[in-house]
C-alpha cells in the first residue's frame, strides 16, 4: 500500500494530472542522466580498475557483468518498494544504494581487495535497475495516447549520462591525484556525487508521487491485494504481459550478444580502435537518439507493431553481419541497425509492459520484466564467446535470429489487418 506522504486531495483535476505528469517526467529525465554516469563509468574505468588491482586482463569483462546481475538482482526489490511507498521513495533509494556501490569501489581499490571491487559493481548495478524503473515511472500518469511517448522521452535522456559516462576518465583522474586515491578511483566519485545528487533531486522533485496520484485516480487501488507471485503470476495469467515481456528480454538478449563480440571480431580483422569505438559510439547513438520516434509511432500504431518494427531492424543487421563479416563498413551499419531494433523493440515492448497490468499490480509486471531482461541480456553476453569460438561472426547473427523468430511469433496478431 503506497503510504502518504503529505496532504493530498482526493482528486485532481486533468490539468493538474497534465502538470504533475510533466513534471514529474523532467524530474525522471535529469534523474537519468545523473544515474547513467554511474552505468557508463563501470564500462571503461570498472573494467581498467578491475585490471589494476587484480593483475588480470581476464577478469575485465566481470565489470560489466557484475554490473548486469546487479540490476537484475535489485529490479524486484526496488518495484516492490515503489508499489509500497512510491516512486520517490523507490528511486531515492536506488540513488543512495547506488552511491554507496561507487563508495565501495573506492575503498577496494584503497584496500587493494577484489572480492569488496566485485561487491561494490554489483552494487552499483542498482544505479541500471533505477534507471530502468525511470522509464516505467514516466507512464504513472500517461494514458493510451502518450504513454509511448512519456517513456521514449526518459529512455533518451539515457543518452547523455551514457555518454559522459565513458569520458569520466580526465576529470577522474584530476580528482584521484588532488584526493592521493589509486588511478580510475576519482570517475566514481564523480559517479557518487551524482547519485546523491539524483537522490535529492527525486526526493524533492517526485512530490506529489506520480503513483500515489495515479492509484488515486483510479479509485485508491492500493488498498486491493496483489495477487500471490507477483509479476511471474500475471505472466503466467496475461497472455499481453507475457508477449511484453518477451519482447523486451529477447530483443536484449539479441542486442547484448551481437554487440559484445564486435569489438573482438572486427580487431581480429584488423580494424584499428578509432574505427571500433566509432562503430560502438554509432550503435549508442541507435539505441537513443531516436527512441521518441518509436515512442510516437507506438502510441499511434500501437506496441506490437513497432516490436515487429524492431525484429525486421535486428534482422537486418544479422544479415548485413552474414553477407559479408569481414567488411567494416559492413559491421559498423549491422551495429547501427541493431541499436535501432533494439530501441524500437525496447520502447515498444516497455510501454505494452505498462498498459499490460491493472495499476495497483503494475509495479510488479515491470519490476519483473526488468529482472528477466537483465538476466536475458546476461546471458546473452555468456553465450555469445562460446558460439563465436564455435560458429564464428557470422554464425552467431544468423543463430539470434532464432530470438526474433519467437518475439515475431508473440506478436503476429499485428499483422493481421484491423
Amino acid at each position: 500500500m503506497i503510504t502518504k506522504s503529505g496532504p493530498a486531495p482526493e482528486r485532481y483535476t486533468q490539468p493538474q494530472i497534465n502538470s504533475i505528469r510533466r513534471r514529474s517526467i523532467s524530474v525522471l529525465a535529469f534523474g537519468q542522466i545523473l544515474g547513467g554516469l554511474g552505468g557508463g563509468a563501470t564500462i571503461t574505468l570498472g573494467s581498467l580498475l578491475i585490471v589494476d588491482v587484480s593483475g588480470l586482463d581476464s577478469l575485465a569483462g566481470m565489470a560489466a557483468t557484475m554490473n548486469t546481475l546487479g540490476a537484475a538482482a535489485m529490479a524486484i526489490p526496488l518495484a516492490m518498494l515503489a508499489r509500497r511507498f512510491g516512486r520517490r521513495i523507490s528511486l531515492s533509494t536506488g540513488a543512495l544504494i547506488a552511491a554507496c556501490g561507487s563508495l565501495m569501489i573506492v575503498s577496494s581499490a584503497v584496500l587493494d581487495l577484489i572480492p569488496l571491487l566485485f561487491l561494490g559493481m554489483l552494487v552499483l548495478g542498482t544505479a541500471s535497475a533505477m534507471n530502468l524503473q525511470s522509464r516505467f515511472a514516466a507512464t504513472d500518469l500517461s494514458d493510451e495516447k502518450t504513454r509511448g511517448r512519456d517513456l521514449s522521452l526518459v529512455v533518451w535522456t539515457t543518452t547523455i549520462g551514457a555518454v559522459i559516462g565513458p569520458n569520466l576518465f580526465a576529470p577522474g583522474e584530476a580528482v584521484s591525484n588532488a584526493l592521493g586515491l589509486p588511478a580510475y578511483t576519482g570517475g566514481f566519485l564523480i559517479a557518487m556525487a551524482a547519485q546523491l545528487a539524483g537522490m535529492g533531486i527525486y526526493l524533492v522533485g517526485l512530490n506529489p508521487d506520480p503513483m500515489r496520484v495515479a492509484l488515486q485516480q483510479n479509485g485508491n487501488n492500493a488498498s486491493k491485494t496483489a495477487r500471490r507471485g507477483g509479476g511471474f503470476h500475471l505472466l503466467r495469467e496475461l497472455p499481453a504481459a507475457r508477449r511484453a515481456v518477451m519482447t523486451v528480454a529477447l530483443s536484449h538478449a539479441y542486442m547484448v550478444a551481437l554487440m559484445s563480440m564486435t569489438p573482438v571480431h572486427m580487431q581480429h580483422h584488423g580494424a584499428t580502435l578509432t574505427l571500433i569505438g566509432f562503430t560502438i559510439s554509432l550503435h549508442v547513438l541507435g539505441m537513443y537518439a531516436l527512441s521518441p520516434l518509436f515512442g510516437w509511432l507506438t502510441d499511434r500504431v500501437g506496441g506490437s507493431r513497432v516490436a515487429l518494427m524492431g525484429q525486421v531492424l535486428l534482422i537486418g543487421s544479422s544479415l548485413f553481419v552474414w553477407f559479408n563479416p569481414e567488411d567494416h563498413v559492413m559491421v559498423t551499419l549491422a551495429l547501427a541497425l541493431l541499436g535501432l531494433g533494439w530501441s524500437a523493440s525496447t520502447v515498444a515492448g516497455s510501454t505494452m509492459v505498462s498498459a499490460a497490468a491493472p495499476i495497483h499490480e503494475r509495479t510488479s509486471l515491470q519490476g519483473t520484466s526488468d529482472l528477466l531482461m537483465n538476466l536475458a541480456g546476461a546471458l546473452g553476453g555468456l553465450s555469445a564467446g562460446p558460439l563465436l569460438a564455435l560458429f564464428g561472426f557470422h554464425g552467431l547473427a544468423l543463430l539470434l535470429l532464432a530470438l526474433s523468430v519467437v518475439v515475431i511469433f508473440a506478436n503476429r496478431d499485428a499483422l493481421k489487418p484491423s
